[in-house]
């Protein structure tokens, strides 16, 4: 007698024009500007609307971290003449808050499909074909799907590391630590990236002991040395406890919590332990082979400058392509195909300028290209830098830490890269990008009139304090 637990439940089969695999943010305005132009889509997830930014990213970490500042500013009253306060963090209404601004957000992006005519199929997809998917819902239940055009926008998830003794250990990631419903009171975070730098400044402003532990021999190493140093005093004074060029050899459980053992032989206890040391694509369950689209050696799918794969008629947009994992560069990805698919010109995303802002309290805003960088290429450069005890607006608002520094071509005048690691510094980054947009000479900046005691007025100074 057949085994009916063996046997798929139900089976169809549906053409559509577009089918869009995952709904981050490439993926969303993509399939709702595909069926406003009166193409049927459909759009596949196999989680909750919105991908990384929305559920485990930008939306809660920001909602963290305006949480985190205000228990930092609130614990700094005495500074500005007022009654010294000592805050207490209420975890549960903290992360309450956060998952009411994550359940707006996602709601509102459910919306936008459903007005525009999407089609939303909740299951796990992979390819048994050239653009053809077999959609997996929860209760296993498959349906067949094509489409002349396929779009990936699978994303990223965090990287799990080899590490001994961590199978054994219950351990967070950048997506569980969100919602953990017990307050990490001592947490170890392993890695200094950018993930692990919000993270523990949140998590420590909130009232938790915090650890990183980073083996390369300083925090955000991609950035110049300065702004690596200055980020790793800033955290220090905020109490945070560092170690650089630290490697964990093994960890394991205590009756306490979790511990830590570095290669030094020292041992790190705590109550959790904060994996941060990157993340890997969400290609394995596509099966990408059998669409014919082709990986690189780290398992992002190849595309070219159009976002086109090895695979007529599929396209890749966002992290999973391997490109820096911003959500500003996967709706760029989604302006990109919108233009090559549907209104044209064609466009590229070869040759823009990108954008960053690492959210640690003060912001850490950046484009363009470091000095190390420009040197490494041979370009003549000259250097800005500026102190934030030097800038009216940071003193006058107690903001001074930090540092503004700017990378000229020595030939042309036209800046190359800019660093604003102080108060509101993604703001005052994004003021010379658009200088950068223009192709203007730093001069422009430097006579321009900024508003006054603006922080945009720092840049008239900045560009007359020559390294």
């Amino acid at each position: 007698m057949l085994d009916e637990r063996n046997v798929l439940r139900a089976v169809s089969m549906q053409t559509w024009d577009a089918l869009v695999i995952g709904s981050g943010q490439a993926g969303v305005p993509l399939a709702v500007a595909l069926a406003r132009a009166n193409r049927r889509t459909a759009i596949v997830e196999r989680a909750d609307v919105g991908g990384t930014c929305i559920n485990v990213g930008c939306t809660p970490t920001k909602t963290l971290v305006a949480s985190a500042r205000v228990a930092a500013l609130a614990g700094r009253a005495a500074e500005f003449g007022l009654e010294p306060l000592s805050p207490r963090a209420r975890w549960p209404e903290v992360r309450e808050r956060e998952q009411s601004v994550v359940r707006q957000f996602r709601a509102g992006g459910e919306r936008r499909l459903r007005d525009a005519g999407a089609t939303l199929l909740r299951g796990e997809a992979r390819f048994i074909g050239p653009r053809r998917i077999r959609v997996t819902a929860q209760d296993g239940t498959t349906e067949e799907h094509s489409a002349p055009l396929v779009v990936l926008n699978t994303g990223v998830r965090p990287r799990v590391p080899e590490l001994e003794g961590l199978a054994s250990v219950k351990t967070l990631d950048s997506s569980s630590i969100l919602t953990v419903a017990e307050f990490p009171s001592r947490l170890l975070i392993l890695g200094g990236g950018f993930i692990a730098l919000e993270l523990g400044q949140i998590f420590r402003r909130l009232g938790a002991e915090v650890t990183i532990v980073e083996g390369g021999p300083r925090l955000a190493a991609r950035e110049d040395e300065e702004i690596s140093r200055t980020l790793e005093q800033i955290l220090r004074e905020d109490g945070i406890t560092l170690h650089l060029g630290a490697r964990a050899r093994r960890t394991g459980r205590t009756a306490a919590g979790i511990r830590l053992e570095l290669q030094s032989g020292e041992v790190l206890e705590g109550s959790d332990l904060l994996v941060a040391v990157g993340r890997t694509p969400n290609s394995d369950a596509l099966d990408c082979p059998a669409g014919g689209i082709a990986l690189d050696a780290h398992g992002f799918i190849r595309v070219d400058d159009g976002l086109r794969t090895s695979a007529e008629g599929v396209y890749a947009v966002g992290d999973v392509t391997g490109a820096p994992q911003f959500t500003h560069a996967s709706y760029d990805d989604f302006r990109v195909l919108r233009a090559s698919l549907l209104d044209g010109p064609p466009r590229s995303r070869a040759g823009r300028i990108l954008p960053y802002t690492l959210f640690t309290d003060p912001q850490l805003g950046r484009v363009g290209i470091t000095e190390a960088e420009a040197r490494a290429r041979g370009i003549p450069i000259r250097v800005a830098r500026l102190p934030m005890t030097s800038v009216a607006r940071a003193i006058e608002a107690g903001e001074t830490r930090g540092v503004l520094r700017a990378v000229v071509h020595a030939e042309t005048d036209r800046i190359l890269g800019f660093a604003a690691l102080g108060f509101e510094g993604g703001e005052l980054a994004s003021v010379v990008q658009t200088a950068m947009l223009g192709d203007l000479p730093w001069t422009v900046l430097k006579d321009a009139i900024y508003p006054h005691p603006g922080l945009a007025e720092s840049l008239n100074n900045l560009f007359e304090a020559w390294v």
